[in-house]
């Protein structure tokens, strides 16, 4: 698959900004994908956060193997980092969040008591990359429609505070990549999730590629979804010089769900468009990219 880069340079601007706004909270709220809760974590917000509070929220639970997100939120906790499911779009788990914020925040609170210090709100730094529901989950938890939500990257472009209420209030940032990404693991995964604009992507390559870990580790879903089965990569035992495994199995995703040109040609990409939309929505099952 093609090298996977996407770092335009309002992302440059809003790192040394948020470099820049941490001396003004005490928290760090970071928002993850729970279906690649390490590929969708920016890994110079634990440099930049260093000495903050810190919560993670493992978004879109609703859509990750249940399994493999509580080993995550053991991995997480152990290495002193508060965990909380989430799924901001149905509202679920948000009620857990502010007890979290309390409990994590609570030597603060109470070195503002024993200094007299009353009904001063914690203040936290929102942070996410591109398209992990970051401006869903500050809908959601302030009650009202604050922030621009989309299903595009890049959609918050500025800071902006946020009162949730007399106890906290939060400073939202724009959701930043880093400049390289080292493992193009990360960048498949952040392509699968939607982290990264299709229109720089190959989706072909990348619906196959999805495929194979899919067959690999999540056989019985896309038996049921796609009528995939033990004989589908025989193909590759009659002709393997010239198909791959991904092409086999596109092959099959295509005549399953009729993307067919004229004369019953399979459309790979109206295929693998529709296969990723399927996957971002949770329509194949729950699944999670990859495990701690």
């Amino acid at each position: 698959m093609a090298t996977v880069q996407w770092y335009p340079g309002h992302m440059s601007k809003a790192r040394r900004e948020m470099e820049a706004d941490m001396k003004l909270v005490e928290l760090v709220i970071e928002i993850v994908d729970a279906r690649c809760p390490v590929s969708s974590r920016n890994p110079d917000i634990d440099k930049i956060a260093k000495g903050k509070s810190r919560l993670i929220l493992l978004n879109k639970a609703d859509l990750a193997d249940k399994y493999i997100s509580e080993k995550w939120k053991k991995y997480f906790e152990d290495k002193g980092i508060r965990v909380v499911f989430i799924n901001s779009k149905q509202k679920e788990g948000i009620r857990n969040v502010l007890p979290n914020v309390k409990e994590v925040c609570a030597d603060k609170i109470k070195r503002n008591l024993e200094r007299g210090i009353k009904n001063q709100p914690i203040r936290a730094m929102v942070v996410g990359i591109p398209n992990v529901g970051k401006s869903t989950f500050i809908n959601a938890f302030a009650g009202r429609n604050i922030t621009k939500t989309g299903d595009k990257p890049g959609v918050t472009k500025g800071k902006q505070w946020i009162k949730i209420n007399p106890e906290l209030e939060l400073l939202d940032t724009p959701g930043i990549l880093w400049p390289k990404f080292e493992d193009q693991e990360i960048g498949k995964r952040l392509a699968m999730i939607g982290s990264i604009n299709d229109e720089i992507l190959v989706v072909e390559e990348l619906a196959g590629n999805l495929l194979d870990y899919l067959y690999d580790n999540y056989f019985d879903l896309i038996k049921e979804r796609y009528k995939i089965d033990e004989d589908t990569l025989k193909p590759l035992e009659d002709d393997a010089q010239f198909v791959t495994k991904e092409s086999v199995l596109l092959d099959k995703v295509s005549l399953t769900l009729g993307c067919l040109k004229k004369g019953g040609v399979p459309d790979y990409f109206k295929a693998a468009s529709r296969f990723l939309d399927e996957f971002r929505a949770g329509s194949i099952g729950k699944i999670s990219l990859e495990r701690p």
